[in-house]
């Protein structure tokens, strides 16, 4: 730090000359004309502080670097401010006008300080030197400040007032120009605003006519679509009743014109049954009817309905890509195969060799189903198009085909009224392929699937997960991501749920999502921590929003974003409930070499590994330890892993200890479906790496509550 000036306070005169050094200083130090009033009148002010209250003080210039910072320090020996608190908040007013000074320098500097007590006051006030000295002043440029300023002598004081009134006056110039300027901005602003208004009412003109002219339009196709209907029937009916030669037989002119009226009858039925599907869609009328459902079952409908529409002797081949691992569809199965249907339908239409595939795949809480084609394809500029109503593209294979150009906007407003969405992906010559993302569990569903219904019975091998999520889609996933593991979930959709289950059960943590529509999950996280019966139960909050700091200073254990993995889920899991807990891990193998490999794999993990040669020990070590997880072989003499398991379920002390199967033997997929069921992991010891081993190991192991920091 350099000093450039010291000045003392003894006499009112010394305030002017206070003013001055400041005005000087800064001038040297590149500050423009306004930065130099501010410093000045802040200076002003606080030696004036000084003379007045103190009878008097010292005025210090100083420059510090790293950034170079004009620094200015005026101290006195006075009785110190009484009320310096109530003066630096803007609640201190007095009659002489103390504590206004102070206020306004603090709003015109970069920094500030004040310390005052019984024996002196001290304030220090800072401005960074201004961006545009560059290069930073040097020992000898400050140096040259100095002696020119030191040189300088006092202006006369009256000569600093009618400068202090100049600066005063261009000030208020300013002010008043400025102020000019908004008023002209607000005119322009309340003519802005004027003709938005006009716009709007407009607006709302122009929607209340359209809503009017598309009520009409759906009240037409929907009455005329039932009128069609009775006719349409009649003449199908009749079609059919003279090819079959029910009154005699016909000519082969006559079978080949009721061929072509059947024909018609079918394409105008087809179209009107879009129609009025279209219409009742868009008039609100159209029901979702959600039930369980596997993708797999879908599929196999579809195949059986569909494959007739391919011709004997086709070059195009239907392929239905079996789901691998994929969650119950909680949705409108019928309205996801009519939207299947119009895809499948549209992609043997247009493909004259090739292939049709129908696949399924799981993104988040979505599951698309995408029909794929090596079809004509469509250009870019049709791909809009092809979903308005009845527009058809034209090619070389649309006059081949009948048509009514609703199937796809009929699909997109399915989907919709389901929660998802379509999409299309093409390019001439190569194909398309239409895509429907329809939500695992539907978001309106009116109550939840039975899997999510609240539990009345706990699973006493397992340990219960309160789950407070307004989303059923989300309990959808938390349902399975905890399927397999030591845990069951126990959904709640509301607070008041949430609290009737507390009531009945005390669950091991709690997953509370923060942002309940119409709810606050706030007061209740806080409810939750205040209330001597639930403080020790860890609460897990996930949410959308990034707002971890907050959740933990209310209490909350852990905090996580969603849309939440599995394993991240689990391993959060493990972590709090885990918590100041010893973990144990029971290897029961008749194996030396297994247990060890066992060890190996499992080297960097904060776990102690016991070990027992037979099932015997097995059990007699589970019940004395009782171990986080245990890892059991299915062969062993005397008594086998089946009989160890079921030992170990019908013992109070251990039912509820996680079990894996780790074993060399092959089962059958009855022995593994009744072992899942009973919520044990199954791990073969037949890996083709050590890699490959420890992963399924490990992940096993997380599952069934072990928590891994390796």
């Amino acid at each position: 730090m350099t000093t450039l000036f010291t000045l003392e306070i003894h006499y009112e005169q010394d305030v002017v000359q206070a003013r001055q050094r400041t005005r000087e200083l800064a001038e040297h130090l590149g500050f423009d004309v306004q930065d130099q009033a501010r410093l000045a009148t802040a200076v002003s002010e606080i030696a004036r502080n000084a003379f007045q209250y103190a009878k008097g003080g010292t005025v210090q210039f100083d420059v510090e670097e790293s950034p170079q910072t004009f620094l200015i320090q005026i101290q006195d020996q006075g009785k110190g401010i009484p009320h310096l608190s109530d003066v630096l908040e803007g609640r201190y007013h007095s009659s002489t006008g103390m504590g206004l000074g102070i206020t306004g320098t603090r709003r015109l500097m970069d920094s500030f300080e004040v310390e005052s007590t019984g024996q002196g006051t001290t304030v220090r006030i800072g401005k960074t030197l201004p961006k545009k000295q560059s290069p930073i002043l040097t020992d000898r440029q400050l140096q040259q400040i100095r002696d020119a300023v030191a040189k300088r002598s006092p202006q006369n004081p009256y000569d600093e007032i009618q400068r202090q009134n100049q600066e005063l006056l261009r000030t208020m110039a300013e002010l008043r120009k400025r102020e000019e300027e908004l008023t002209h901005l607000n005119h322009e602003l309340e003519d802005t605003n004027r003709g938005v208004i006009a716009l709007y009412a407009e607006l709302d003109e122009k929607a209340s006519s359209l809503q009017q002219a598309n009520e009409l339009k759906t009240r037409f196709l929907s009455n005329m679509s039932h009128e069609f209907r009775t006719p349409l029937n009649s003449i199908l009916s009749l079609s059919r009743m003279l090819l079959a030669h029910m009154d005699g037989d016909l000519s082969s002119e006559q079978e080949k014109q009721v061929t072509f009226i059947q024909k018609a009858a079918d394409g105008l039925s087809e179209m009107v049954n879009d129609l009025l599907d279209l219409a009742k869609v868009e008039a609100g009328k159209t029901e979702v009817h959600p039930s369980s459902f596997e993708v797999s079952d879908l599929f196999a409908t579809l195949r059986g309905m569909l494959r007739p529409l391919l011709v004997q002797g086709s070059s195009i081949l239907l392929v239905f890509v079996e789901p691998d691992g994929l969650p119950s569809l909680y949705s409108d199965e019928g309205k996801i195969a009519q939207i299947l249907r119009n895809f499948i339908s549209n992609a043997l239409k247009f493909t004259e060799r090739g292939e049709v595939r129908v696949t399924a795949e799981q993104a988040g809480q979505m599951i698309q189903l995408s029909v794929s084609d090596t079809g004509i394809g469509i250009a870019p500029d049709d791909q809009g198009r092809i979903f308005e109503d009845f527009v058809q593209i034209e090619s070389h294979l649309q006059k081949q085909v009948k048509g009514t150009g609703l199937g796809l906007p009929l699909s997109r407003k399915l989907a919709e009224l389901m929660g998802g969405s379509v999409s299309v992906q093409s390019e001439p010559g190569q194909g398309s392929t239409f895509s429907v993302c329809i939500p695992i569990v539907y978001p309106k569903a009116a109550e939840l699937p039975d899997s999510l219904k609240p539990i009345t019975s706990l699973n006493p091998t397992q340990l219960p997960i309160l789950a407070i999520e307004d989303h059923t889609e989300t309990l959808f996933i938390y349902e399975k991501h905890l399927q397999a593991s030591r845990y069951q979930l126990i959904a709640t959709r509301t607070l008041a749920q949430a609290r009737q289950a507390l009531q009945q059960l005390q669950p091991v943590a709690i997953v509370l999502d923060i942002l309940l529509e119409g709810q606050n999950g706030w007061t209740f996280l806080r409810e939750l921590k205040s209330d001597g019966a639930t403080r020790n139960i860890p609460v897990l909050v996930i949410t959308v929003v990034d707002n971890e700091k907050q959740a933990l200073a209310l209490g909350a254990d852990g905090f996580l974003i969603k849309p939440v993995d599995r394993l991240p889920l689990l391993t959060k899991l493990n972590m709090l409930i885990s918590r100041g807990k010893a973990q144990k891990l029971l290897v029961i193998d008749d194996d030396p070499v297994y247990r060890y490999v066992v060890k190996q794999l499992l080297t960097n993990i904060p776990l102690q590994v016991l070990e027992a040669a037979s099932g015997r020990e097995g059990l007699a070590v589970a019940e004395s330890e009782q171990p986080t997880v245990i890892l059991l072989d299915l062969e062993m003499p005397e008594l086998n892993g089946f009989d160890a398991l079921d030992q170990l379920r019908h013992n109070p002390v251990t039912q509820s200890i996680p079990v894996i199967i780790y074993s060399s033997t092959q089962l059958n997929l009855e022995t593994q479906s009744r072992l899942t069921q009973q919520g044990v992991a199954i791990v073969s010891k037949e890996e083709t790496s050590q890699a490959e081993a420890a992963f399924h190991l490990r992940e096993a192991l997380v599952k069934a509550g072990l928590v891994l920091d390796a």
